[in-house]
């Protein structure tokens, strides 16, 4: 693991990627906006003509034990591949009982029950995900996922999002926002 980054992502009327939808899965939703753009690192002062900002940090995996680490990193491809033109920003907020489960009793939901990492590592190489932390920094979300894919892989990656939603973990998520988002090939 690399030093944690810091990532914000900035909904408003310019940014190198287009919402093509923003869905409310359950919760309160977000405001509409027509593009979003991700800052990595130290972000500029809200832009004008933005709307919400959500940021998170990368950190060390918490739930991944060894063998799933060593093949989450044989198979895992890197964010910003040319082909990747879809993306999908999912931010999600854990219930208190989720929080207040110690970390094995998590563990023991998110992959002994739900499968959560097994799940993931049959949709890859073709998704490539990074998992940002928010609750620490006192947001509104506690996760935010960001998804990118090619456009041929969009049916595999609705298929992965359907079967984490249909898990016994999701059954501790309080809000959850979906958005999916296209930029032009490089």
């Amino acid at each position: 693991m690399t030093r944690p980054v810091l990532v914000t992502f900035e909904a408003s009327d310019a940014g190198s990627w287009k919402i093509e939808r923003l869905d409310t899965v359950v919760g309160d939703p977000l405001p509409r906006a027509p593009r979003l753009q991700v800052f990595e690192g130290r972000s500029p002062d809200r832009r004008p003509g933005s709307g919400w900002r959500l940021s998170g940090f990368t950190s060390n995996e918490r739930y991944v034990e060894r063998p799933e680490r060593d093949a989450l990193v044989r198979v895992q491809q890197p964010l910003g591949r040319a082909d990747a033109t879809c993306a999908a920003l999912i931010p999600i907020r854990k219930t208190e009982a989720w929080w207040e489960l110690t970390q094995d009793e998590r563990r023991s939901i998110l992959e002994r029950r739900s499968h959560h990492i097994a799940i993931g590592l049959e949709y890859l190489p073709a998704v490539a995900r990074r998992l940002h932390h928010a609750r620490d920094l006192g947001q509104d979300f506690d996760f935010l996922t960001w998804f990118e894919y090619a456009p041929a892989a969009s049916d595999s990656f609705e298929s992965l999002v359907a079967r984490l939603r249909s898990t016994e973990e999701w059954s501790y998520v309080e809000r959850e926002v979906d958005i999916r988002l296209t930029r032009n090939p490089e």
